[in-house]
């Protein structure tokens, strides 16, 4: 990369907001507020000190069930009551002006129709600021909500979202920018050849069309994946523009970062047209030790039934009871849940011998992503590299409680990161495409380009 573009290029950060914070005993921290998952006021809070700071997006994950397989652990946690996230999302957009409203809506428990018409509505909303995080699911308890016997397999799934997409993709194109004249003299409300009906039939869904929602502000929304799989990946390079993903050290994310981008080009798309954001779990302090102490303080309020409990589910949902909680993570079955986490938790055990222990406490606040603890510079230091060495475009700051966590990200990192010039001082756009550097996709049915651009179809890969 030429001296030139890296020092056009600057870190695109988001804020991943989830409830009292992310570390699994965030709730119990004294300064968390602990009824925080359904407090739009403790909500409006962090958007605002996002925006405040100039990030790029709010984000937030979802899961369509409780999952109580340990109700002992479940018990202990603060993750079983929340927001719809579209929702709260389309509050959100009324109390922000700035900042990107991402949320994650899953292919596997929805339908394409009622997911454009939510996302292109949140557009119109927020002025331009949507994003839809396209997930597959991966627990048995959100299947068993929605009338499955158990969860579709990984493969099935995956086929399904690429579908889903196609379907959505096509539904956001219903109308052309400049459909609507609404002109009170001729009488024309819309012109009815800037109209077009998808009429989709395929393997998993059969849409006919159109949406009844005016074209958005951004065309359509921001995609936005999170797989890694193999299947995960080249769904990304089909589809997504920013990818959060979850990464142990810089060689995996540079290797990471290669691969995907490395996909594009078959796809007709440039690099740059695809943000990649790996999660990172700050613990900040003034001093190298005051962050030490802040981590160990919050590591002593895990209980040894959640961190357990923890572990199994991001392992697969293999049950890790009947195991030696001070021994060695055992070699276990690949499960049908997400594959790329369950590899990076048996990856990182085996690198950094491990025992059971040890692993739950590794991931009780990041649960695989990247623990940065230290100093406001040092963390700085590792983002500037990770930036600039090719690992990321960006970083989903994963506030260990909230809201401080958050508050001390943006009033003492985030300054150090535009004394570097990595980061803005300003919004450079209206949308969140503009602020993240993102065209315009072009509607498929215009003069410009008749045919669904190369990047979003998925017409051959389905076939």
């Amino acid at each position: 990369m030429s001296g030139e573009n890296q020092q056009k290029r600057q870190i695109k950060l988001g804020a991943f907001l989830m409830e009292t914070g992310h570390h699994i005993a965030a709730w119990r921290h004294p300064d968390a507020h602990a009824s925080g998952g359904l407090d739009f006021a403790h909500y409006a809070e962090l958007a605002r000190i996002a925006e405040r700071a100039k990030f790029d997006a709010v984000f937030f994950a979802d899961s369509v069930s409780v999952r109580d397989t340990n109700l002992p652990a479940l018990s202990r946690t603060a993750r079983a009551d929340h927001f719809e996230p579209l929702t709260l999302l389309s509050a959100l957009s009324v109390v922000t002006k700035h900042v990107g409203l991402i949320a994650t809506v899953s292919t596997t428990f929805n339908e394409p129709y009622n997911l454009a018409r939510k996302f292109a509505s949140l557009d119109h909303l927020s002025g331009g600021r949507s994003g839809w995080n396209l997930v597959t699911s991966s627990t048995e308890s959100e299947a068993l909500n929605f009338s499955f016997e158990r969860h579709p397999e990984h493969a099935i799934r995956y086929e399904r979202a690429r579908e889903f997409y196609d379907v959505v993709a096509g539904l956001w194109d219903s109308w052309e920018d400049d459909a609507f004249i609404r002109d009170k003299e001729s009488g024309i409300y819309f012109d009815p050849d800037k109209l077009h009906v998808l009429n989709h039939a395929g393997k998993h869904f059969k849409v006919r069309g159109p949406l009844n929602v005016a074209r958005s502000p951004q065309g359509w929304p921001v995609v936005v994946q999170a797989g890694a799989s193999e299947a995960g990946r080249e769904l990304a390079a089909q589809t997504a523009e920013v990818i959060f993903v979850a990464h142990q050290t810089l060689d995996e994310a540079q290797s990471f970062y290669r691969d995907v981008k490395g996909r594009l080009a078959k796809y007709g798309r440039a690099p740059d047209h695809l943000k990649i954001m790996p999660g990172i779990f700050p613990i900040i302090g003034r001093t190298q030790e005051e962050a030490d102490a802040k981590f160990a303080a919050l590591q002593d309020l895990i209980h040894p039934t959640v961190g357990l409990s923890l572990l199994s589910n991001m392992s697969g949902g293999v049950d890790l009871s009947q195991y030696p909680v001070d021994g060695p993570l055992p070699e276990l079955p690949e499960t049908n849940g997400g594959k790329s986490r369950q590899r990076l938790l048996f990856d990182l055990a085996r690198r950094e011998n491990l025992t059971i222990r040890d692993l739950y406490l590794r991931i009780a606040g990041a649960r695989g992503h990247q623990q940065v603890v230290g100093t406001p510079q040092s963390i700085a230091d590792q983002l500037q590299q990770w930036f600039e060495e090719e690992g990321a475009d960006g970083f989903n700051i994963m506030s260990p409680w909230l809201p401080g966590g958050l508050t001390e990200f943006a009033d003492l990192v985030v300054p150090e990161l535009q004394r570097r010039g990595l980061f803005r001082t300003e919004y450079e756009g209206r949308t969140l495409r503009e602020n993240l550097g993102l065209p315009r996709p072009a509607n498929r049915y215009t003069d410009v380009a008749k045919q669904p651009p190369a990047t979003f179809s998925f017409a051959r890969s389905i076939a």
